[in-house]
C-alpha cells in the first residue's frame, strides 16, 4: 500500500465527497414523507441490488469463503447499518448542515483508531491535516456550544461517527479476499437486511402511496448515487490507501453538505460556518496532495 494517494485515487476521493455531501440534503427532503427506518431499508436494498447487477454484468463473482464472512458482516453493521439509522434520526431533530459536521468527526476517530489498531504513523502531513480538520469541526460546532443546542440529534450523529470510524478501521485490520465491488455489495446487502429488521419492528411494512416529485428525486439520488455508487467508491479507496488518508480526504463531505443544505434547504450559515468550511477544505487538501507539494 502506497503512502501517498495517486492522482486517480484523489479524483475518486473528491467524487466520493461530492456524492456523499449532496446526499445530506436529499435524505432530509425524503424524510419529510418517508420514515427513517423505511427510507434507509428501501434505499440500502435498492443500492445493494444495483451493485449485484453491476457485478454480474461485469462478470464478477460474489462468492465469499465461509471463514471471511464475519470480516464482512461486522463492519457492515458498524459502518453501514448503524450510521444510516442514527443519522436519519439525527436529521429529524437538528439542521442538516450541523449534523453533517458532527457526523464527520469520523475522520478524527479513524485517525486515532488507525494509529492504535493498525499502527499507521502520525506523520507531519497527517498531523497537519488532523489539526485543520479538528479546528474546522470546532469552528462549525462553536455556535451550538454557545447557544446550548447540543441536542439528541447531535449526540446521535456523534454516535454514528464513532460506529463508522470503528467499522472502517476494522475492515482494514481484518481484510477479506473479496474484490472491492463484491465487498461493497455484501456490505450493503447485510446492512439492508439489518435495517429491514428494524423497519419491521418499529415501522412495519411500508404502505404504497403517491409521493411528491421532490421526494422521489431525492430518494432516487440517495439510493443509487449516495448509497450504491458512493459505497462502491469508498471500498475501492479505503482498501488501497491508508485508512487515515481516506478518512481525512472525505472531510470535504461536510463542506459540500453544508453548502448544498444552503441551496436546497435554505439553511443560512454564520461566520463560523465559513471559517469551519475553509479549515475543513484545508484539511482535505493537506492530506490529498502528494508529499512533494507539501515541502
Amino acid at each position: 500500500m502506497q503512502d501517498s494517494p495517486t492522482r486517480g485515487q484523489v479524483i475518486l476521493v473528491l467524487l466520493l465527497g461530492v456524492l456523499w455531501g449532496l446526499n445530506w440534503p436529499t435524505v432530509k427532503i425524503a424524510l419529510a414523507e418517508i420514515g427513517p427506518w423505511t427510507l434507509r431499508a428501501s434505499a440500502l436494498s435498492l443500492a445493494s441490488l444495483a451493485l449485484v447487477a453491476i457485478t454480474l454484468i461485469r462478470g464478477g463473482t460474489l462468492r465469499i469463503r465461509r471463514a471471511y464472512w464475519w470480516r464482512i458482516a461486522l463492519p457492515a453493521v458498524l459502518a453501514i447499518s448503524a450510521p444510516n439509522v442514527l443519522i436519519a434520526y439525527a436529521q429529524l431533530s437538528a439542521p442538516t448542515g450541523r449534523i453533517a459536521v458532527v457526523a464527520f468527526t469520523m475522520p478524527v476517530w479513524a485517525i486515532i483508531f488507525a494509529r492504535l489498531v493498525l499502527g499507521e504513523p502520525l506523520d507531519q502531513r497527517r498531523l497537519l491535516g488532523l489539526a485543520f480538520g479538528i479546528a474546522g469541526l470546532l469552528a462549525l460546532a462553536w455556535p451550538l456550544l454557545l447557544r446550548g443546542e447540543l441536542s439528541l440529534g447531535l449526540l446521535l450523529a456523534l454516535a454514528a461517527a464513532f460506529c463508522w470510524a470503528a467499522g472502517t478501521v476494522l475492515l482494514k485490520r481484518f481484510p477479506s479476499e473479496a474484490a472491492p465491488l463484491a465487498f461493497a455489495t455484501w456490505q450493503l446487502l447485510i446492512g439492508a437486511a439489518c435495517v429491514m429488521v428494524g423497519m419491521l419492528l418499529f415501522e412495519g411494512l411500508p404502505t404504497i402511496r403517491a409521493l411528491d416529485r421532490s421526494t422521489l428525486i431525492a430518494f432516487s439520488y440517495h439510493a443509487f448515487l449516495g448509497q450504491a455508487l458512493a459505497t462502491a467508491l469508498w471500498f475501492e479507496v479505503v482498501t488501497k490507501i491508508p485508512a487515515g488518508t481516506a478518512a481525512l480526504g472525505t472531510l470535504i463531505v461536510p463542506a459540500v453538505g453544508v453548502a448544498s443544505a444552503m441551496l436546497l434547504l435554505g439553511e443560512k450559515p454564520a461566520l463560523a460556518d465559513y471559517v469551519g468550511l475553509a479549515l475543513i477544505m484545508a484539511a482535505a487538501s493537506t492530506v490529498l496532495l502528494p508529499r512533494g507539494k507539501l515541502t
